[in-house]
């Protein structure tokens, strides 16, 4: 979790923040769905992004 804040931190939130709670977790809800789960390589994955690296055990453990 603390990788995630701060690639969260680092990554996504812009410097000016947001305008609102909603605009916030808008924002940061497209940034975990969308961007760090979907495409962000992680090391601990051997550089795929944890949404393919399930996708793959999936395909070698059979179970869909």
């Amino acid at each position: 979790m603390e990788r995630l804040f701060r690639s969260l931190k680092s990554e996504w939130i812009p410097d000016t923040w947001y305008r609102s709670l909603a605009e916030a977790k808008m924002d940061i809800g497209r940034y975990l769905m969308g961007f760090y789960n979907q495409q962000r390589p992680h090391t601990a994955n051997r550089g795929i992004s944890p949404h393919a690296a399930e996708e793959k055990l999936k395909t070698v453990s059979g179970v869909s």
